[in-house]
C-alpha cells in the first residue's frame, strides 16, 4: 500500500509517529520510487536507520528524503545556514563556536512527542548498541571520524563560579553573563545541524561546533531557573529510562493525540538567537522567531511549506536522506519569511 502511495505522487508529507515504530516502510517506498518526502521526526534512531537503509537508494533515484521539518529542526538548521551564508558573503571565514539561545518559548506539549521519546527509551534501554547510537553526538553524521570534537579545549577556570558552572549543565554563558540550562531538543537538533555541515562539504567550517541552551536570566533568579530546568529535564530522562518510573510518568504525561487547546495555541511564540564567533574573530548573531505555537501552528507552517517547496521550487539539491538546510535551504527561508517568520543576522 505504501509503495503504491509513493508511486502515485511527487511528494509525501507524513505526521505518523513514532516514526521508528511506523515510519520506515513509507520512507523506503519513497526512496525506491524517487518520490520526495518530509516528516516531523525528532527521533535519532529512526533517522540513523533511514540513513543506513535508504540513503544510497535515495541518491540513486533522486528522492529528497527530508527529516525533521518542524520545530525539530527547521529553526536551528536554517538559522545556522543563514548565519553561515552571511559570514561567507562578508568574507569573514567560517563558523567557529556557535550557540543557540532559546530566549523565549511558549507553546503546548504534544503527547505524540512524549510518545516518541518513550519509544526511543524503550528500544535503546534493551540494546547497548542502540543506546550508544542514541547517545553519540555525531550519530547522524555521514562519517563521525571526520567530525571535530563537540567542544573545544577550554582555558583554565578563572573563578570558583566558572569552575562550578563548567561541571554543571546549568552554567553562566561567558559571552552574555546570563545563566543557561540545557535545551530539551538540543540532543536532536545539534545532530541535524552537524549533518547539514557534513553533507554540504563542511560549508560551515571544519572548526564549527554547535550546541543549544535555554536562557534563564541573570543573578539569583537566573541561577534558580537554570538549576530547576536542569533538574526537571534530568528527572524526565531518567524516569523515561526505567520501566517502573516510565509507567508512573505515563499516568501524568500527555498521551498520544493529546495537545493544547486552540486558545492556548493562539498565545504561542518563540524567539531564538544563534551567536557565533567566526574563524576571523568576528561575532555574529541571528534572530529566528515566529508568533506561533512552536510545536503546533508554527510546525504546521514549517512542514506545509517544506512539502510545497519540494513540490514546486527549482531546488538544486541531490537525492538522499537530507536535512532541511541541505535539501531546501534558502527556498524554505524565503517561504517562511512570507509567513511571518524572522531570520535576521547582524554583525556585532
Amino acid at each position: 500500500a505504501v509503495a503504491e502511495l509513493a508511486r502515485s505522487t511527487r511528494v509525501v508529507c507524513t505526521t505518523v509517529g513514532p516514526y521508528a515504530k511506523y515510519g520506515l516502510p513509507l520512507l523506503r517506498a519513497c526512496a525506491d520510487a524517487g518520490t520526495h518526502y518530509c516528516d516531523l521526526t525528532g527521533e535519532v534512531l529512526f533517522v540513523r536507520d533511514a540513513i543506513d537503509l535508504a540513503h544510497a537508494r535515495a541518491v540513486e533515484t533522486g528522492a529528497r528524503i527530508v527529516a525533521s521539518c518542524g520545530f525539530d529542526s527547521v529553526p536551528s538548521d536554517l538559522g545556522v545556514l543563514v548565519t553561515a551564508q552571511r559570514v561567507a558573503a562578508d568574507g569573514e571565514g567560517t563558523l567557529g563556536e556557535t550557540l543557540l539561545h532559546v530566549r523565549s518559548l511558549r507553546g503546548g506539549i504534544s503527547g505524540g512527542t512524549i510518545d516518541s521519546m518513550r519509544q526511543q527509551m524503550v528500544v535503546s534501554g534493551g540494546d547497548p548498541q542502540r543506546r550508544r547510537i542514541a547517545a553519540s553526538s555525531h550519530s547522524l553524521s555521514p562519517d563521525s571520524t571526520l567530525e571535530p570534537p563537540s567542544r573545544p579545549t577550554q582555558a583554565p577556570p578563572t573563578s570558583l563560579l566558572d569552575k562550578l558552572s563548567r561541571r554543571s549543565p546549568a552554567r553562566v554563558d561567558p559571552v552574555t553573563g546570563r545563566w543557561v540550562a540545557p535545551f530539551f531538543m538540543a540532543s536532536y537538533n545539534t545532530r541535524i545541524v552537524r549533518r547539514s555541515n557534513a553533507l554540504s562539504d563542511w560549508s560551515y567550517g571544519r572548526e564549527f561546533r554547535y550546541d543549544e541552551v535555554m536562557d534563564t536570566g541573570t543573578g539569583l533568579t537566573g541561577a534558580v531557573g537554570a538549576g530547576a530546568t536542569t533538574a526537571v529535564l534530568g528527572g524526565l530522562f531518567a524516569g523515561m529510562s526505567n520501566a517502573t518510573t516510565r509507567r508512573l510518568l505515563d499516568r501524568v504525561l500527555p498521551a498520544p493525540g493529546d495537545g493544547p487547546s486552540t486558545e492556548s495555541m493562539s498565545r504561542g511564540r518563540f524567539v531564538l538567537e544563534i551567536v557565533t564567533t567566526t574563524t576571523t574573530g568576528v561575532r555574529y548573531s541571528t534572530r529566528v522567531a515566529a508568533p506561533f505555537d512552536p510545536g503546533y501552528s508554527g510546525t504546521a507552517i514549517m512542514l506545509g511549506q517544506s512539502a510545497l517547496s519540494l513540490a514546486q521550487d527549482p531546488l538544486t539539491s541531490a537525492g538522499g536522506i537530507l536535512t532541511p538546510a541541505v535539501a531546501l535551504g534558502s527556498a524554505l527561508v524565503t517561504r517562511l519569511r512570507e509567513h511571518d517568520f524572522t531570520f535576521e543576522t547582524t554583525r556585532a
